[in-house]
């Protein structure tokens, strides 16, 4: 995957996150994760941008395992809340609970090969 289109679909996920935070009861718990939830899924896009201007081969592998811990963070917040039934949209979060996991992999393979690059 190029690093355009691994970016277009962070891009995408964080609006999707966004979109589906719409979708929540107006509960305590609902608001806050869900604020959480965008926190992160945003926070992984917008780290990517930053890896890929790094100013070096450690800079970008130190963005994106920021990128890693976020969307990992995105993962546990929609468990939580689709297990507490707060996100009322179920196909929805199931959605973006399969591309989470998939760029969970993308990042995990992507860290993996800049780490030996180092090395």
């Amino acid at each position: 995957m190029r690093p355009n289109q691994l970016e277009e679909r962070l891009i995408q996920f964080a609006i999707d996150v966004i979109l589906i935070c719409k979708k929540i009861d107006n509960s305590f718990a609902s608001e806050h994760l869900a604020k959480q939830l965008i926190r992160s899924a945003t926070s992984a896009a917008l780290n990517y941008g930053e890896a890929r201007g790094g100013e070096s081969s450690r800079d970008f592998l130190h963005k994106m395992k920021i990128c890693l811990k976020e969307l990992r963070e995105c993962l546990v917040n929609m468990k939580i809340q689709k297990g507490a039934q707060l996100i009322l949209d179920i196909e929805g979060l199931d959605k973006l609970i399969k591309e989470n996991d998939e760029l969970i992999s993308i990042f995990v393979v992507s860290i993996k090969t800049a780490s030996l690059k180092l090395k």
